[in-house]
Formats: structure tokens, C-alpha cells, sequence
């Protein structure tokens, strides 16, 4: 199978006292014809590891190929056939959408008309209008069509759909979906996990500046070893106050305070039948779970049991949002 990238051993280092060593020892492939996801939290080296992979900064060490050809070898030719969409562009503001596309189209030997561009992401009736009237959100399309106007091989989509509205975010879904039906490769870097989990044949979890996951979303889901969530909270006081006056609350003897149970760690919660692993989260308690109708009649009887009051309790199937966070203790868009 042909490989559009290719990294062994990257590294990257800033200098500074002490030195910043964002990329350590990365290895990384990506398969022509795939739309691959590159996902991390802030500070976990995916910038610049993406960065490298598009000609902007120099790796300290390690090898990098694109498209078969290194950045220090034949640099222009290279450039003819990769899009870049950067995660903030900023375009001249007294062009139009149509003279700015043919503009960026200029830049290649070869590529696409602006017309046609244009219709595809959306903007033919903004086309004679600048840059400066246009939406945030219009901006951003614009910004991808001006990576889609050369027609590339390899397309760098950096967070693509921030601020997008859910119409337009949908349309650029259907780019990305007719690029890979054509053959073409994307890599994207994005802080929505459902769209990583919908659009990516594969996705890398960068932290710390290596790779610590690869492989399908389904692949990911299947490692946590459940494929659902049970989500809940009990009450921190439960039975607290019953006895008082006017209350007609169960749970104590007459006369005499009900005892309060002791907090509840989610590790003692393993043993719960069809329980594969918990974690606590912002005051809930996460259980990935085998078979629902298992696990939470006996996780009822399990809190009834300790005196624990339900407070609330949701189930839903296990997403790649809980891979990240079972990988790296927080959630992507937590920093």
C-alpha cells in the first residue's frame, strides 16, 4: 500500500533555558488515499509535528517523507502538491472571494477553477463579495477552498470546522468524503471527536510528543473493553436529615439520624457485574460497560446496598472522546 506520509524518529526541540522537546521520537504513517486524524491536547506536540510534515518548521531529528519526496530535496515540487488549511488564515481583506481564489490559484501549474471551488464549498453567491463583509464561518470556508484550489494530493485540514455553523460544518464533511472517493489523502487535526470518529479511516492520539494510540475509531472504542457508558451521580448526603421534623423519609430508626455512607470510590465499582473499568469526572462516575441490562440492575443494588442515593444516571455507547480521555486524563478541548 502506497504511503503519502512517513515519519521515523521525528524530534523537534525549541531552545530555551531549559530546551522544549515538543516531538520526541514520533514514527508515524499515513496511507494514501485515507482521511487520517491526528488528534492531542494543547502542548502534546501535534502542531508542531503537523507543522513539519507541511515544509514550515525544520525537524531536529528524525526522517520525513511526503509523497514519497523529503522538504530538502525537491521543495517547490512538493509544494504543487499538498493544500494547506491552517487553523487561523488571514486573507486580504479588499480582494473578493472569486479574486482570491484566483489568486491562490496562480500559485500551481496546475489546479482548479475558482468557479468550481467556489461551488463546492458553498460561496458562488459571495463571489464578488471581499473578504472583510464575509462570516466567520464563510471565512473559513474560504480559507479551505483556497487549499483546494490547486487540486492537491494531500490535503492539511488544521480544526477546519471551528466556528462553522452545523449546515456548513455537514457541507465540508461531504468534501472530505468526496476527496478520499477520489482517491485523494487528508490529514486532520480537529477538537470535535464526532467528527474524527465520522470522517477518519484511522486516528493517531498524540501526547507528550509521541504517538500513544493508533488505529480505526472502532478499533480505539473496542480498547476500552466495554462498548458502553453508564454515566451517574449519587447524592454526597444521602440520608442526611432524615428523622428531622416534618420529614417522612425511610431509611433510619425512629428518633435517630440516618448514618451518612462513606464516599464512593469509582475503582470499588469493578467488581459490579459486566463493569470492564470507572473513572470519576467532573462530580459522575464513568463505567464502561459489556451488556447494560447487566450492569446497572446489579450497580443499583450495589448502591442501595452502601445507602447511596441515585441522583442521576445515563447510558450511552462508548465514543473516541473516551478513548482520549482514558489515554490522557482529560478531554481535548480541556486546555
Amino acid at each position: 500500500m502506497d504511503i503519502a506520509i512517513r515519519c521515523r524518529d521525528l524530534r523537534k526541540v525549541y531552545d530555551g533555558k531549559p530546551p522544549v522537546e515538543a516531538v520526541r521520537g514520533l514514527d508515524l504513517e499515513v496511507r494514501s488515499g485515507e482521511c487520517f486524524g491526528l488528534l492531542g491536547p494543547n502542548g502534546a506536540g501535534k502542531t508542531t509535528t503537523v507543522e513539519i510534515l507541511e515544509g514550515i518548521l525544520d525537524p531536529t531529528g528524525g526522517e520525513v517523507e511526503v509523497l514519497g519526496l523529503r522538504w530538502s530535496g525537491d521543495h517547490a515540487g512538493l509544494r504543487e502538491r499538498i493544500g494547506v488549511s491552517l487553523q487561523e488564515t488571514r486573507l486580504s481583506e479588499k480582494l473578493t472571494v472569486e479574486e482570491t481564489l484566483e489568486l491562490f490559484g496562480s500559485f500551481y501549474r496546475k489546479g482548479r477553477p475558482a468557479a468550481a471551488v467556489m461551488e463546492e464549498v458553498g460561496l458562488t453567491e459571495k463571489r464578488r463579495a471581499w473578504v472583510m463583509k464575509l462570516s466567520g464561518g464563510q471565512r473559513q470556508r474560504l480559507a479551505v477552498a483556497c487549499a483546494l484550489v490547486g487540486d492537491p494530493d494531500l490535503l492539511f485540514l488544521d480544526e477546519p470546522t471551528t466556528g462553522l455553523d452545523p449546515q456548513s460544518r455537514r457541507s465540508l464533511w461531504d468534501i472530505i468524503r468526496d476527496l478520499r472517493r477520489r482517491g485523494r489523502t487528508t490529514l486532520l487535526t480537529t477538537h470535535y471527536m464526532d467528527e474524527a470518529e465520522r470522517l477518519c479511516d484511522r486516528v493517531a492520539v498524540v501526547d507528550h510528543g509521541k504517538v500513544i494510540a493508533l488505529g480505526t475509531p472502532a478499533e480505539l472504542i473496542a480498547s476500552l473493553r466495554g462498548e458502553h457508558v453508564v454515566e451517574f451521580a449519587v447524592n454526597g448526603d444521602a440520608g442526611a436529615g432524615a428523622g428531622a421534623p416534618g420529614d417522612s423519609g425511610g431509611g433510619s430508626i425512629a428518633g435517630a439520624p440516618a448514618a451518612t455512607p462513606a464516599p464512593l470510590d469509582p475503582q470499588s465499582l469493578l467488581g459490579v457485574s459486566s463493569v470492564k473499568s470507572a473513572r470519576a469526572e467532573s462530580g459522575s462516575i464513568l463505567l464502561t460497560v459489556d451488556e447494560p441490562h447487566v450492569a446497572i440492575p446489579a450497580l443499583l443494588e450495589r448502591l442501595g446496598r452502601e445507602g447511596h442515593s441515585l441522583s442521576r444516571l445515563t447510558t450511552r455507547h462508548a465514543s473516541l472522546e473516551d478513548v482520549f480521555v482514558a489515554l490522557t486524563g482529560r478531554h481535548l478541548r480541556d486546555e
